[in-house]
């Protein structure tokens, strides 16, 4: 939803992978080619540790482990970790444990396949695992043993933070290899590494999903300058289906394993890291009415589209006035004590397990 303009000193390629789109710009164009093969290889190592839709992943083999500690892969690793830290910043507004309630609304393969599928399906509130305690919480990683914990049950999703913490990694991974700027944006998670063009990346945020040449012929669209981070938007409009009378998406409460109910239709966030900016967009759909004073209370700029087509913009989202935003140095100390005081120093809740950090 959110697009790349490319200028005369940058070249671009564009092609899909992990189920979306994939566009790459640098700023050197003589690097593109090699820049390209070295995506392409990064992208095929995420996908083989964090799929969902692919029987071999690594992530697949852990709904047998029935509940064992096991030895997992740095790239998977370091893929939860994620995952995991984002439900605890978004207070478990994103879940990777809602694996299951994707697999019975339907998503349970590749999205084009998806959409072909007409089998009936049963909408039924279901909490995701462990209700009482939430489930990111019943996963254990420990990163010093390189081992995971899965619960019986439980099935993990990570949709809502892989590409976005892919994008990030292969950013940063390419601009050091290759010695220039370098924007990798996947189906729409974008993040920068690098020298940035001048005037900044120039990227297009919209509630449709269309072709990065062409204006948007309906709906809000917005262009901003970004020099560093990342920035994602997230919707319920984009990656929608139907089955059996009902028309779904792929947000989903946690409360309620269903499609999320919310007032807003887009929301985009720039935030120091793309991972960071997608789950806090993610976190916002589902948080509903609350989601303008959360985003604005974390220092995070975003711009929200209610179902109307009404934009809202929190504090700091690019304007006219200030066009061009550093997401690496914009969010203050200040803002990393308000979410410390949000979680409550030294209390990891009921259920938790320690993650340790690697020495």
């Amino acid at each position: 939803m959110s697009a790349s303009l490319v200028s005369r000193t940058t070249a671009a390629a564009q092609w899909r992978a992990l189920g979306t789109t994939v566009r790459l710009v640098v700023t050197d164009p003589a690097l593109l080619e090699s820049c390209n093969l070295l995506l392409a290889r990064h992208l095929a190592e995420v996908d083989a540790a964090c799929s969902r839709f692919r029987a071999d992943s690594e992530l697949a083999a852990l709904d047998g482990t029935a509940g064992r500690p096991v030895r997992v892969s740095p790239l998977l690793a370091q893929a939860l970790d994620v995952a995991l830290r984002a439900a605890e910043d978004t207070d478990g507004a994103v879940d990777p444990t809602v694996g299951s309630a994707m697999d019975a609304l339907g998503y349970d393969r590749d999205f084009t396949l998806v959409r072909e599928d007409d089998r009936p399906v049963r909408l039924t509130v279901r909490r995701t695992p462990g209700w009482r305690t939430p489930g990111w919480r019943t996963v254990c990683l420990d990163r010093a043993t390189g081992t995971v914990t899965v619960p019986e049950g439980v099935r993990l999703d990570l949709g809502a933070t892989a590409k976005a913490w892919a994008a990030d990694r292969a950013a940063e991974t390419l601009a050091a290899a290759a010695g220039c700027g370098v924007l990798v944006s996947l189906g729409g998670d974008t993040a920068v590494a690098g020298e940035p063009p001048a005037g900044g990346w120039q990227i297009r945020v919209q509630d449709v999903t269309g072709s990065v040449d062409e204006t948007p012929a309906e709906g809000p669209y917005d262009s901003v300058g970004l020099r560093g981070g990342g920035l994602a938007t997230s919707g319920t409009t984009a990656r929608r289906w139907r089955r059996g009378g009902h028309d779904l998406h792929h947000i989903v409460d946690p409360r309620t394993g269903l499609p999320v109910r919310s007032p807003w239709r887009t929301v985009s966030v720039a935030a120091a890291t793309c991972a960071d900016a997608n789950a806090a967009s993610t976190a916002a759909l589902v948080k509903g009415a609350g989601a303008e004073r959360w985003l604005t209370r974390r220092g995070l700029p975003a711009r929200l589209v209610a179902q109307n087509g009404t934009v809202v913009t929190t504090p700091g989202w690019p304007d006219s006035a200030r066009p061009v935003y550093d997401a690496q140095t914009a969010q203050t100390a200040q803002t990393a004590q308000t979410v410390e005081a949000d979680r409550g120093a030294g209390d990891s809740g009921p259920g938790t397990c320690r993650r340790e950090e690697a020495a």
